[in-house]
């Protein structure tokens, strides 16, 4: 039968562990009091809301989308012109940019998240994107949208079409009437103000 033999250690007094476990208990309390003091960004914590919603899909980018009407059928791509009423809101509600009628926009035209957000969306179907600062207007913003803003878009896909066939009919309906350059139906040309993929318009142009 072997023998352990242990090295002895000193008491503790009773009135150090005392101190010990007080001075632990501070100092967990006062890392929680920094983490509730440190400040929080708006953008941030919308989309771990978000991530938390029923509905709610992050892809691999950051951007964020719920399907409000399922589309049928094929989906653009970055060289096709979508078809499209939206409505641009910023994360406190403001709106500071929507459709007055069906708007044609290039995919491949419009800020990042717009247009990753289009190539996800069948014809017919209604969309809702989150678009995070550096998927949309980054540090710089755009007219009436500050920097790092964190942009919701309502988007309505109503059809597509081949960019080179759009630009094609463009130019038959100059040459057969004259006008001014601009998309078939008198609607405004890719990259105009307003759109997405350019400096958007104020509410209620």
């Amino acid at each position: 039968m072997s023998t352990v033999t242990a090295v002895p250690i000193a008491p503790v007094k009773r009135g150090y562990l005392v101190w010990l476990w007080i001075g632990i208990a501070v100092a967990v309390l006062a890392a929680a009091a920094l983490a509730w003091a440190a400040p929080t960004d708006p953008v941030t914590s919308v989309l771990a809301k978000n991530r938390s919603q029923p509905g709610v899909v992050e892809t691999a980018s950051g951007l964020q989308y719920k399907v409000i009407r399922p589309g049928t059928g094929a989906k653009p791509t970055d060289t096709d012109v979508a078809l499209v009423n939206y409505e641009g809101r910023l994360n406190d509600g403001t709106v500071f940019d929507k459709s007055q009628q069906p708007t044609p926009m290039p995919v491949g035209g419009v800020v990042p998240g717009f247009a990753e957000g289009l190539k996800l969306m069948p014809k017919g179907s209604k969309y809702r994107f989150w678009i995070k600062p550096s998927l949309g207007y980054g540090a710089k913003g755009a007219g009436p949208i500050p920097a790092n803003s964190l942009l919701v878009f309502d988007v309505e896909l109503l059809d597509f079409l081949p960019e080179a066939y759009i630009r094609q009919l463009q130019m038959q309906q100059q040459m057969q009437q004259g006008g001014a350059p601009g998309m078939p139906g008198g609607a405004p040309a890719p990259g105009a103000p307003g759109m997405p993929g350019g400096a958007p318009a104020p509410t209620g142009r």
